[in-house]
């Protein structure tokens, strides 16, 4: 066997064994990045495409302004300034449609990451109350409930039995009547105290005694009748 053949062979058999070692290595490594290493990536390459574009507009301007300059004087360099521009607008365009691609494409990983997390949130909450109702009985429950009624109602009759009044206990009505029949007799007596009216008549004025008021009266208006006639 010739040196060639050699070499040959022996570089085929080391690329073979790497190929082999890589593709243990991937088998190894589960198949592909999580999303957060999938979203992260994304957001490298939308920072690196934004300052590309940042790149390209200050090119843009550049050329534009040797495209002025050149343009009375050499119009061959005012030209090429303008191809060139032409090219980092072509450019630029490009990049705007793979921003907009990759910006669609990260924010679908976010709501799809979202989606899967609230769902394994979910699936725990459930696993949880599941274990919790594992540990109740609905007959239990209901005997409790059951035990609650009674004790509120053994309390409630405690309650009212300690604010009750303690003695002996009177009708007021009964008093109230009694009351009434005092009042009655006091004013009886009261009325038994006064003095007596008289029945008897009192007596009448003699004949002589009217007519000497009566004449009285007549000198009284004879009197006022002058002493008018004198003012």
């Amino acid at each position: 066997m010739s040196r060639i053949s050699k070499l040959f062979k022996g570089s085929s058999s080391s690329h073979s064994s790497s190929s082999s070692s890589s593709k243990h290595h991937r088998s190894r490594g589960g198949g592909g990045p999580t999303p957060q290493e999938a979203i992260h990536k994304l957001r490298e390459t939308e920072e690196m495409l934004t300052k590309k574009q940042a790149y390209l507009e200050q090119k843009i301007q550049q050329e534009i302004a040797t495209a002025k300059k050149h343009g009375t004087k050499d119009k061959r360099v005012a030209l090429q300034a303008l191809k060139r521009k032409k090219r980092y607008e072509q450019q630029l365009t490009q990049i705007d449609g793979t921003l907009s691609t990759i910006e669609f494409q990260r924010e679908a990983l976010e709501n799809s990451h979202t989606n899967t997390e609230v769902l394994k949130n979910m699936g725990y909450a459930a696993k949880a109350m599941k274990k919790v109702h594992e540990t109740l009985d609905v007959d239990k429950i209901e005997d409790m409930m059951l035990d609650i009624g009674e004790q509120q109602d053994i309390a409630r009759e405690i309650s009212e039995a300690i604010s009750g009044p303690i003695g002996e206990t009177y009708d007021e009505d009964e008093l109230l009547a009694e009351l009434a029949e005092l009042e009655e007799e006091e004013l009886e007596d009261t009325m038994g105290t006064l003095p007596s009216v008289p029945s008897s008549k009192l007596p009448s004025a003699r004949p002589g005694q009217r007519a000497s008021s009566r004449t009285k009266v007549k000198e009284d208006d004879d009197l006022r009748m002058l002493e008018s006639w004198g003012t």
